[in-house]
């Protein structure tokens, strides 16, 4: 198993929803610096035109997660699944996890005395196969499941979409994929012309393979 996320950011009207599933599902502390995930807004220009992205945005459960690297107690660790948890009796507040995320998306929860993040929602997955925000959003932005199962929403909508990631200088390998629109006009002008444009045939061998190395260090 290799669980990610697609995006079709296109979709999303901000309505935050989601945000409210996600606090309501796992018991994150309220306050809106306390977010397992957020919506998050990028401008800029393209061809001399300006474009406003939404950017619907959680922990992107890294294959290479930096956060687990610095961790000194081991406190952040990947579990099955390839997905990267935080053990709160382990957490000592050192915030290195924090600063080493490129993508902020972790933060202290002072209720449990630890840095809590994004989860997707693994206490469900069995049984409901699917994560609070995906399941709550009215616009269907998020597509959660297996990279590794062939016949999944996920890798079924990848085979047919093209797509991004951010900050992927960083080698983390994320698995939060940004679904580019299907209108080439309106894909060009939505991104920098320095993001690159993947297929998931460009990707698939690599992630895979990557997914198996890194398998032997999740914990139970």
């Amino acid at each position: 198993m290799n669980y990610a996320i697609a995006l079709d950011y296109q979709n999303c009207i901000d309505c935050q929803a989601c945000e409210a599933a996600c606090k309501e599902e796992n018991g994150v502390q309220l306050g809106a610096d306390k977010q397992r995930i957020w919506v998050g807004m990028e401008e800029g220009t393209i061809f001399g035109k300006p474009y406003a992205n939404t950017y619907p945005a959680q922990c992107s459960h890294c294959i290479d997660a930096p956060c687990v690297d610095v961790c000194p107690t081991d406190a952040s660790h990947y579990v099955k699944g390839g997905i990267v948890k935080v053990n709160p009796e382990e957490c000592i507040l050192c915030e290195e996890c924090i600063e080493a995320c490129p993508y902020g998306a972790r933060f202290i929860d002072d209720n449990i005395e630890s840095v809590d993040k994004c989860t997707f929602c693994d206490h469900r997955i069995a049984k409901k196969g699917t994560t609070a925000c995906q399941a709550t959003c009215p616009t269907k932005v998020r597509t959660f499941g297996d990279l590794n199962d062939p016949e999944s929403e996920i890798v079924r909508l990848l085979k047919t979409r093209r797509f991004f990631f951010q900050k992927e200088e960083e080698g983390t390998l994320p698995k939060l994929f940004f679904l580019l629109p299907e209108d080439e006009i309106f894909a060009r002008q939505s991104v920098s012309k320095q993001t690159k444009i993947y297929a998931w045939k460009d990707i698939e061998a690599n992630y895979k393979q990557a997914s198996i190395n890194r398998s032997k260090d999740w914990k139970v």
